[in-house]
């Protein structure tokens, strides 16, 4: 059974920055996609980005697309999301999850990590 753990949340001013990271760990697993969602208040959850692990290729919500980055650290199982210039409207639970193969959706989640931004 494969835990993801997030941390990196926290209270930021508007124009900070903030990076998330979430480890993955199990005995055995498969690791084909991983996805960072966030949930704002009283919102659906929503997507945010998502990193192929072979390969590294990327995918940006347009509403982070040019401030947030994804990345991955296959040596320690672990996916970052750096996010730049946040906005008030950033702030939600943002959630890591991962798809352990193609053409499937996400079965494993993280318990969530907040993400408040301040104007």
């Amino acid at each position: 059974q494969v835990q993801l753990i997030e941390s990196g949340g926290g209270l930021v001013q508007a124009g900070g920055s903030l990076r998330l990271s979430c480890a993955a760990s199990g005995r055995t697993f498969s690791v084909y996609r991983m996805g960072w969602f966030r949930q704002a208040p009283g919102k659906e959850r929503e997507f945010v980005a998502h990193i192929i692990w072979s390969g590294g290729t990327t995918l940006y919500a347009d509403s982070v697309k040019g401030r947030f980055t994804v990345s991955r650290d296959n040596a320690k199982m672990t996916v970052y999301l750096q996010m730049a210039r946040l906005k008030p409207e950033d702030t939600a639970v943002y959630y890591c999850a991962l798809a352990p193969y193609a053409g499937q959706g996400y079965p494993t989640w993280g318990q969530g990590t907040q993400v408040t931004v301040s104007s």
